[in-house]
């Protein structure tokens, strides 16, 4: 279980399901297990500061990996 955080205010973004070894370039709607995100339109946002984290494309998350840090255990 990772945690995903705002690399901005550290704030939580998500408790994301990682399977494999790897970078997190897309999150996988249905491996996210909580989500502490803001929902503008196709972006995901951090409700805190307002930051843009990734963008909405169906059934995942295309992640800007500038924008957030992981900190957790990978499965």
């Amino acid at each position: 279980m990772l945690t995903i955080k705002c690399s901005a205010c550290k704030s939580k973004i998500f408790k994301y399901k990682k399977i494999g070894k790897g970078r997190v370039l897309n999150c996988y709607k249905d491996r996210i297990e909580k989500d502490y995100s803001k929902h503008d339109g196709n972006r995901i946002k951090c409700k805190k500061c307002g930051k843009v984290i990734g963008m909405d494309e169906g059934t995942r998350i295309r992640m800007k990996q500038s924008a957030f840090t992981t900190s957790g255990f990978k499965i």
